[in-house]
């Protein structure tokens, strides 16, 4: 079964970099797809450690924890942010092979639209069949999460 927390972080992390994906690509500009993918890299890496502080003095508060608790529990808590980093490394290998390839920046980034965009999809779906779902629920569930991915591309359409 899916963790909730895994489901949450992977799904964020993904959208995050989808998002990311979209913004860096800049029409008339000099492509830096190393540069773009090292940004991905930082902003899913400051995500990471925000989530798990945030996360982490909310319980503490709640628990009344000592202060002596503090970075054991912190450490804890960044991470159970993990699967946030590790959903940007598709979007991060896909432009690392992009400057390696000397790939045309549309392309890339419509490459990688459309991938996350199915990762997304099938994230969904298998959450959904690991708490119960039946097949169609599942698939309408992963259709429910592809729809951000197509969000994002018809964004990045209309503002580039």
């Amino acid at each position: 079964m899916v963790q909730p927390r895994a489901t949450f972080c992977g799904v964020y992390g993904l959208v995050q970099a989808t998002v990311l994906l979209a913004a860096l690509h800049s029409e008339g500009e000099v492509y830096t797809p190393f540069a773009d993918a090292a940004w991905i890299l930082v902003t899913a890496l400051a995500s990471v450690l925000a989530h798990g502080y945030a996360h982490h003095m909310a319980a503490q508060r709640e628990r009344g924890d000592a202060v002596s608790d503090l970075w054991r529990g912190l450490g804890v808590a960044v991470r159970g942010e993990w699967p946030m980093a590790a959903a940007c490394l598709p979007t991060v290998l896909l432009l690392v092979l992009a400057g390696l390839g000397d790939w045309p920046e549309p392309v890339t980034t419509a490459t990688g639209l459309g991938m996350n965009t199915l990762i997304l999809f099938a994230w969904g779906a298998r959450t959904a069949l690991s708490v119960g779902y039946r097949r169609t629920s599942a698939l309408l569930a992963g259709a429910g999460d592809a729809a951000i991915g197509v969000l994002i591309a018809l964004a990045n359409a209309v503002l580039k």
